[in-house]
């Protein structure tokens, strides 16, 4: 990691009245312009291009300032997180799904009903294990719906992944690696379906590109001609994602 990278990670934006806010700022080799995004817990994340300096980011910060504290004003509590949610739009995938709650002893449980009914039973009270039981329920749900698609993609562009991998990420929508493991983020679920498609097809080019040049771009652009708009899009889409799935 460069000195340069050291500043960006360790960077405390402040105010010019010198109040410290403790914001994060994220270098993205994705990212070709600075954008900014409030959590619902009232977080604030910097994404910002490679090589970009403090000083630039500061200025966007204060360019953006009235924007990022709006948001933050109605940024909810935490206490007032929808969990259990009472339903799951996994637009993504076509699917949607009721989720009906029994409370009682026991630790949290969840069952699959048929009609696309989740049943959720235990001590509900217990936030942190809800919550776990549902992002669990989430990825192994991705996985099983994606794969099929990430294989149909490949089959088209003439490349061969190892596996799938689905995480919960706060940071990252998808990844591929060295070992040709393809890795995508279950808040995916919560996309429009382009968007989906664009995230798979930018990871498997990278099968053959494992970087973003020029021609790692002309390969996307062969299968996804309006990549930039679904790129512009994703940066967005966390807003999308229940605000629960995170602690």
């Amino acid at each position: 990691m460069t000195g340069q990278n050291r500043m960006l990670r360790q960077l405390q934006l402040w105010d010019a009245d010198g109040s410290e806010h403790g914001w994060s700022v994220r270098q993205s080799a994705r990212a070709r312009r600075l954008s900014v995004r409030v959590f619902r817990t009232g977080g604030v994340e910097i994404v910002v291009p490679p090589r970009t300096s403090p000083r630039r980011v500061s200025e966007f910060v204060s360019q953006q300032r009235e924007w990022i504290e709006l948001h933050r004003r109605r940024a909810l509590p935490v206490a007032s997180w929808p969990l259990p949610p009472e339903a799951l739009a996994l637009t993504a995938i076509g699917e949607e799904w009721r989720c009906t709650r029994v409370a009682g002893p026991g630790p949290v449980r969840l069952r699959e009903l048929p009609g696309c009914e989740l049943q959720l039973s235990g001590r509900l009270e217990d936030r942190s294990r809800l919550r776990l039981v549902l992002v669990n329920w989430l990825v192994e749900h991705a996985r099983q719906r994606l794969e099929p698609l990430l294989r149909a993609l490949a089959a088209q562009m003439a490349v061969v992944p190892a596996r799938l991998q689905v995480r919960c990420q706060r940071s990252r929508w998808g990844s591929c690696s060295r070992r040709r493991t393809i890795s995508l983020n279950v808040c995916l679920l919560f996309q429009r379906p382009e968007v989906l498609r664009y995230l798979i097809i930018h990871e498997l080019v990278h099968l053959r590109y494992m970087n973003h040049s020029a021609r790692f771009w002309t390969e996307v652009a062969r299968f996804q001609p309006d990549w930039k708009a679904l790129d512009r899009e994703l940066l967005q889409g966390w807003r999308r994602a229940p605000s629960w799935m995170f602690r």
